[in-house]
């Protein structure tokens, strides 16, 4: 296949992005996400506190796991599972030394674990996991998985035969601390951090490996301020369900975000998780209230915003109000927010995304973006 730093920069349209995915790989959606994180009982406090998730399973001493424990939360489709060791010399302590708490695992559904191992170890994936079948009284699931960038682990999980609440080896977590959801319904998107000239290695990986295809390209043209800059490849599945852009920093006067979360990182890894909402002036009503911090949208910036974007919906002075950002793409618009990263280290945080017709990402927000980022980086000492 040719070199993906060939590729032409495009807007997403129709179907015609998504019909160059293969369809080697078909995947149903993202099943969960694993966290490893320093302390996962507290942690599932603030994800079920700040963001509403509800508790869903559980694994630890009490279901005879005896090096680590996990909690699984839920909010429609999103799962998030939260782990942390035992052992302070185990792998899992390691990554945390390292990393800090921060994304291991995505896992992504698949009618067949097995079939997704051979066809991308096959193609180039170095194997994190062959194929094993882990069974319990509701049934049994197929787990493999392969290595991507830095040490984030795709595995394919094959789950058609299980009925349980999560996995084999897991129980029913109940609890009597359950606060409403936000309104979260499912995975929109991933961002991963590569190292400067990683980019195009990577969207090649998710090409050739995964059968992926270039949703939209945005160099460092599209995404700069005065200081910084970024460049961004965006790879999606042949449904349209899985997207990951994959960043690397661009050369600019100052340090970019990108280099800023790779420093504390120690490497390329999950920059953020987007999560999608129906409603997210209610959402992020809710998550204000709740305690979530978001990042600081100059007021200048909703000045333009309906020259560049165009009619909406939604009533601009609560957007302002809330710090929403409108964006658009050939299809239609998209509402999104950012939060400040959820750990001390300046690495992992979350995108709160709403889509009115928009399938792809539009150009208009970076700028602001960047901008509030860096004044975030400016009062860490960062920048």
């Amino acid at each position: 296949m040719n070199d993906l730093s060939t590729t032409q920069n495009y807007r997403y349209s129709g179907e015609k992005i998504f019909e160059k995915a293969q369809d080697f790989l078909p995947i149903n959606g993202t099943d969960f996400v694993e966290l490893y994180v320093g302390n996962a009982k507290q942690a599932a406090h603030y994800y079920k506190t700040a963001f509403g998730f509800q508790s869903l399973a559980y694994a630890g001493l009490e279901t005879g796991l005896k090096d680590r424990t996990s909690y699984v939360l839920q909010q429609g489709k999103i799962r998030l599972v939260l782990t942390t060791p035992f052992n302070p010399e185990s792998e899992i302590s390691h990554h945390i030394r390292l990393h800090g708490d921060g994304v291991k695992f995505i896992a992504l559904w698949v009618d067949d674990a097995r079939s997704a191992f051979e066809e991308t170890v096959k193609r180039g994936a170095r194997p994190f996991l062959e194929p094993v079948v882990m069974q319990d009284e509701h049934g049994e699931i197929v787990k493999s998985g392969i290595h991507t960038y830095g040490e984030t682990i795709h595995l394919f999980i094959e789950r058609k035969n299980y009925k349980g609440a999560f996995m084999p080896g897991f129980t029913k977590w109940e609890s009597e601390y359950n606060p409403t959801a936000s309104g979260l319904k499912y995975i929109d998107h991933m961002v991963g951090n590569v190292e400067l000239g990683s980019m195009n290695q990577w969207a090649k990986f998710y090409e050739e490996v995964m059968g992926f295809a270039n949703l939209v390209t945005f160099d460092d043209k599209d995404i700069s301020t005065q200081y910084t800059a970024l460049m961004s490849k965006v790879m999606t599945n042949g449904n349209g369900r899985i997207k990951f852009p994959i960043n690397e920093p661009a050369h600019g006067l100052k340090k970019s975000q990108i280099e800023e979360y790779i420093d504390f990182y120690k490497g390329a890894g999950c920059q953020h998780i987007a999560v999608a909402t129906d409603n997210i002036i209610f959402t992020i009503t809710e998550m204000r209230r709740r305690g979530v911090e978001f990042l600081f949208v100059p007021g200048s910036y909703y000045d333009t915003v309906s020259s560049r974007v165009g009619l909406i919906e939604e009533d601009m002075e609560v957007l302002k109000k809330l710090g929403i950002m409108v964006d658009r793409d050939e299809e239609g618009y998209l509402l999104q927010i950012f939060t400040k990263p959820v750990e001390d280290r300046p690495t992992l945080f979350f995108e709160i995304i709403q889509r009115k017709g928009a399938k792809s990402f539009g150009k208009g927000n970076f700028k602001a973006l960047f901008e509030s980022i860096e004044e975030e980086q400016r009062k860490r000492g960062t920048l």
